[in-house]
Formats: C-alpha cells, sequence, structure tokens
C-alpha cells in the first residue's frame, strides 16, 4: 500500500511541475491547476486521506513526504501568479495605460495630538526661568485634594456635584495642585515646579470637559511677591500668545492663595475692543493665580516666617482653544482626522 501512494505522490507531482513550468497558465488556468491538486477534491488532497489507512508504522514517512509536495505545488503555485502580474505590470507600461507622471496618493504622517504638543511648549516656555516638571497620581485622597490646601469641609468644591468621588475619602483629583503639596513635602525651598496633568469635574458643556488637563506653577523662595508672579505669568503669556499680548490681574478667591487674582489677557479676537467672545469687555480669563495661603505651608511644615511663595494654574484646553481659535473643547477629543490634520 505504501509503495503504490509513493507512487502516486511522485507522479503527481511531475504531473504538477510540468505545467508549472510550462509557461501556458494565465489567471483562469492557474486557479483551475490550484483547485485540481489542492482543493477539496483536489488529487493530493485525496492522497492525504488514503494516508489514514494506512499502519502507524508507515504514516509519519508517508505524511511528510505528502506534505513536501503539497508544499512544492503550493510555492510553484505562488510563483508562477507573482511572475503573472509582473508581465501584467510590463504589459501596462509599455501599452500606457499606466501613467508614471502621476502623483501618487498622499500618505500622511502621525503626530502629536495638540493637547500634548501645547503641555510640552508650555513646559519648555517655564524651563527657561527655571521650572521643573512634577508628577502625582490622578486618584487622591481628600487630604491632598482639599484639606492640605486649605479648602474647608463646607466649601462648594468638595460638593459631588462638582467632584468625581470613587470613596468617601478618595477622589479623582480636581486640579493639581496636589502635586505642588507632595513636591514640598519632600523638599524644602527654594524650588520651582511645574505640574502639568489631567484633572477631573462635573463639568460639560461647549468649553468645558469632566476630563481635561492643567498645567500649575509654583514658586518658593525668600523673597517671592506679587511682582514676581505678575512679571512670570506676563512673560509665559506674551512668549505663549504674541509680544504685544496684554495682561492683568483682577482680585479673586482662592483657599489655597492669599491675596488671590484672575489672570486675564487682551481678548485674542478683537484686540480688546470688544466682542461677544469677551462679552463686549477686551478680556478673557485665562488662569487663577496668587501668593501661596500660610496655612498651605504649615500643612508641608514650611517656616512662614522665612519663605514666601506664588503659584498659578491654568487649563490647558482653554488656551489651546484661544490660541487656535477651536470654538468647541469636544473637537479636541472626538479623533477627527479632518480636523487633527491642521495641527
Amino acid at each position: 500500500m505504501s509503495i503504490s501512494l509513493a507512487e502516486k505522490l511522485e507522479e503527481i507531482k511531475l504531473q504538477a511541475l510540468q505545467k508549472l513550468k510550462s509557461n501556458t497558465l494565465d489567471e483562469t488556468s492557474i486557479e483551475a491547476f490550484r483547485v485540481e491538486y489542492l482543493g477539496k477534491q483536489g488529487k493530493l488532497t485525496q492522497i492525504l486521506k488514503d494516508i489514514g489507512s494506512l499502519s502507524s508504522e508507515q504514516r509519519p514517512a508517508m505524511g511528510r513526504l505528502a506534505n513536501e509536495v503539497k508544499h512544492m505545488v503550493a510555492q510553484g503555485i505562488e510563483t508562477v501568479i507573482t511572475e503573472l502580474k509582473r508581465k501584467e505590470r510590463s504589459k501596462n507600461l509599455l501599452e500606457g495605460e499606466m501613467d508614471l507622471t502621476l502623483p501618487s496618493r498622499a500618505r500622511y504622517q502621525g503626530h502629536r495630538h495638540l493637547i500634548s504638543k501645547t503641555i510640552t511648549e508650555i513646559s519648555h516656555i517655564f524651563s527657561k526661568y527655571g521650572f521643573q516638571v512634577g508628577e502625582g497620581p490622578e486618584i487622591e485622597s481628600e487630604y491632598y485634594n482639599f484639606d492640605a490646601l486649605n479648602t474647608p469641609a463646607f466649601h462648594p468644591a468638595r460638593d459631588m456635584h462638582d467632584t468625581f468621588y470613587i470613596t468617601e475619602k478618595t477622589v479623582l483629583r480636581t486640579h493639581t495642585s496636589p502635586v505642588q503639596i507632595r513636591t514640598m513635602e519632600k523638599f524644602k525651598p527654594p524650588l520651582r515646579i511645574i505640574a502639568p496633568g489631567t484633572v477631573y469635574r462635573h463639568d460639560d458643556d461647549a468649553s468645558h470637559s469632566p476630563m481635561f488637563h492643567q498645567i500649575e506653577g509654583l514658586w518658593v523662595d525668600t523673597h517671592v511677591s506679587m511682582g514676581h508672579l505678575k512679571g512670570l505669568i506676563t512673560a509665559f503669556v506674551q512668549t505663549f500668545f504674541s509680544a504685544s499680548t496684554q495682561v492683568q490681574l483682577r482680585p479673586s478667591y482662592f483657599p489655597f492663595t492669599e491675596p488671590s487674582a484672575e489672570l486675564d489677557i487682551e481678548c485674542v479676537f478683537c484686540k480688546g475692543k470688544g466682542c461677544t467672545l469677551c462679552k463686549q469687555s477686551g478680556w478673557l480669563e485665562v488662569a487663577g493665580c496668587g501668593m501661596v495661603h500660610p496655612n498651605v505651608f504649615k500643612a508641608v511644615h514650611y517656616d512662614v516666617q522665612k519663605i514666601s511663595g506664588c503659584a498659578f494654574g491654568m487649563g490647558i484646553e482653554r488656551l489651546v482653544m484661544l490660541r487656535h481659535r477651536i470654538p468647541n473643547i469636544k473637537l479636541l477629543y472626538e479623533n477627527d482626522i479632518r480636523f487633527l490634520r491642521q495641527f
């Protein structure tokens, strides 16, 4: 039985190789050839079925031989198909059916997202003034997110309609200010850090998102003043937007700074003349800032009699939308390639 199968395999192999080398196969006949030898009812498929009737001693050797022939035939078919395609391309070129002077299809390279690029750019600007990047967890304890930042228990920011609570004492951080606390616990002044990162709040409209990005800064030394703060953020604004951009500090309130202020810039759309975006005021709010509250320093055991500090925080999306005149924050997250490709 084994001799008969071996002879059949040898005969099939010789027939198949002879046809493959005959140069008579085209796109139609090569498919018929494949079905004849490798199809469900093909010659090699039938041989493989017959191997099951052999003894256990004969079966392995005959199986290897059958698979070798099958692989040889399959490889020969691929070679013929490749050669047919090459000839077809050559024919098209010779007959002028393929115009090599036509431009190819545009291939677009991927690039970093606008948010990531902006964070890198802002970090680079502040690095020129001696600031290093600090990092911290996005899941925070109430202590680091509120208590150490002088936020009282009755403050509305601690309510569930503003903050995402994971447990009774654990939250998704609402700002990157906890990074400032964690850094001050580890290092003594002087220090200058910025803390970029993702933050979370119950907020969702054209200019707000439940998840967004902030970058906060902290400068602690022996004689830091509001003058230092205004000079620093003015230099940043005029580098990020334009050298002619005007700024102003407007009194405000934050639990972790005193005095506190809102940073406004001259409206990037109307250049201070008044428009619907700036509500005819000529100014746009871009950041909150102020002098670090003494209670914050006490929480990290800094001597409030010897040191002082200033802090600021701004939303990355806010800066991006103003700089590039993007009307809706959701455009930054929808992954529409037509939008992203512009940047």
